[in-house]
């Protein structure tokens, strides 16, 4: 696997004035990445799991191969032909299928490629997949949305980020701790300065770090293992972003939803198991 640290520096150096590029191409990566035979650290699982808050077994989280296979996706992301600069990028949803269990004696071959650059009312938007596959089947696939926002931006797809909708009743509370920010940075390998930082957070216009979405959305899953099946797809949408420290709550939906709410009853996330 690429080594992260030097590809976040190279895409900081790249956001300095003069360093950096203007807006970018309309064109993909013509690029399909692949490291073969990756296996996992019983040690970074279950420290993974603790930041999480799942239970310590053998068997990966379904977010979990998503940090296995990060820093490839991070390769991608940085390289010089990519549309959007990572810099500023906003990871607005995340669908992951898992297609059976996947326990911690098994490598992992995973691919990763972008697809679907589109418009949006703020910028433009892309899905970076990541593919898991053992002896040749695919088991698990993570779709992530992002956005690159754009000042000149406009006609494209809008989200509707109100959330004025019934608020459900929460079945947890969590107080979600700043230390958050920074262990899910480690066990993750995602060190964006808006999770960990409050300077590098108010360099991008939040008062103060907010916690990683994919960290909110292990923690549902959390919240739900013992009525997830062996086969799944869970896709989510990230509205507001989770303040550090702040506390949330955490509600059932029906049809198989459920959604992370503020104390004001601001969707966090809104979720969906199939």
């Amino acid at each position: 696997m690429p080594a992260a640290g030097p590809l976040y520096r190279r895409a900081l150096l790249g956001a300095l004035p003069g360093l950096g590029k203007g807006r970018r191409g309309n064109d993909l990566p013509a690029a399909e990445l692949a490291v073969d035979g990756v296996s996992v650290d019983r040690t970074h699982l279950a420290d993974y799991d603790r930041v999480c808050g799942f239970r310590l077994t053998d068997q990966l989280p379904a977010t979990f191969p998503h940090v296995m296979g990060f820093p490839l996706s991070l390769r991608l992301m940085t390289a010089p032909d990519f549309p959007l600069p990572l810099t500023g990028l906003v990871h607005i949803d995340n669908r992951i299928t898992v297609h059976r269990p996947i326990t911690a004696d098994e490598a992992i071959d995973f691919t990763t490629y972008a697809q679907d650059l589109r418009p949006h009312d703020r910028g433009r938007q892309l899905d970076v997949v990541l593919v898991g596959s053992v002896d040749g089947e695919e088991v698990w696939r993570g779709v992530s949305t992002y956005l690159g926002r754009e000042p000149t931006a406009g006609g494209g797809e809008r989200r509707d980020r109100s959330g004025r909708t019934e608020v459900p009743a929460g079945t947890a509370r969590w107080r979600v701790e700043p230390r958050v920010g920074t262990e899910y940075a480690r066990v993750s390998g995602d060190h964006n300065p808006i999770h960990t930082s409050v300077l590098g957070a108010r360099l991008f216009g939040f008062r103060r770090p907010i916690a990683h979405g994919m960290w909110s959305k292990a923690r549902c899953l959390a919240a739900l293992e013992n009525r997830l099946p062996d086969a799944y797809t869970v896709e989510v949408a990230f509205k507001l972003p989770v303040s550090l420290p702040s506390t949330v709550s955490f509600a059932l939906l029906p049809d198989r939803g459920f959604a992370l709410h503020d104390s004001r009853g601001r969707p966090h996330l809104v979720g969906l198991l199939r």
